[in-house]
């Protein structure tokens, strides 16, 4: 793949998971499913597994979902699945400290706490749905891009 395709490939992918969000999934669901079937996995499977993700975990305003559906797809590329492949483990853990490294570069942090600067459970309604209408679309892509780059580039 040129280095021309390869962008554009990590920007459909991107939009595609923009496209998503907005459709009315969560940020995690959106990255993952946008990926999911380049990975063996259905799209209701998907959307099943990374629901409980959105919202920084289930609206707890912990790691964003966006973050924690790129690392479920480094984890179905390179993570271990039988007991005695540490390489595998060691292999994945990396590439999601390199993911996290430079989503925090562009973001400033993977916390969605942080990152939207609202209180999901008990903050003002009207307020929270005014930042992740403006706010998780970005963080979607950049996780989408990143996520690409990283699967794209490592094998």
């Amino acid at each position: 793949m040129s280095d021309k395709e390869g962008l554009n490939n990590k920007i459909s992918k991107a939009d595609k998971a923009a496209e998503i969000f907005c459709d009315g999934y969560n940020c995690a669901q959106a990255v993952l499913t946008a990926f999911c079937e380049d990975y063996g996995i259905d799209l209701d499977t998907a959307r099943k597994i990374s629901c409980g993700f959105g919202g920084g975990m289930g609206r707890t305003n912990e790691v964003c979902g966006a973050v924690s559906g790129a690392i479920m797809l480094i984890g179905l590329k390179h993570g271990k699945y039988i007991g005695e492949d540490e390489p595998a483990k060691e292999k994945t853990y990396a590439l999601i400290q390199e993911f996290s490294r430079r989503f925090k570069e562009l973001n400033g942090s993977v916390n969605c706490r942080e990152l939207l600067g609202v209180e999901l459970i008990s903050g003002e309604k009207a307020l929270i749905a005014s930042k992740v209408k403006v706010i998780c679309p970005k963080m979607v892509k950049d996780a989408a891009i990143i996520v690409a780059d990283i699967l794209e580039r490592v094998e």
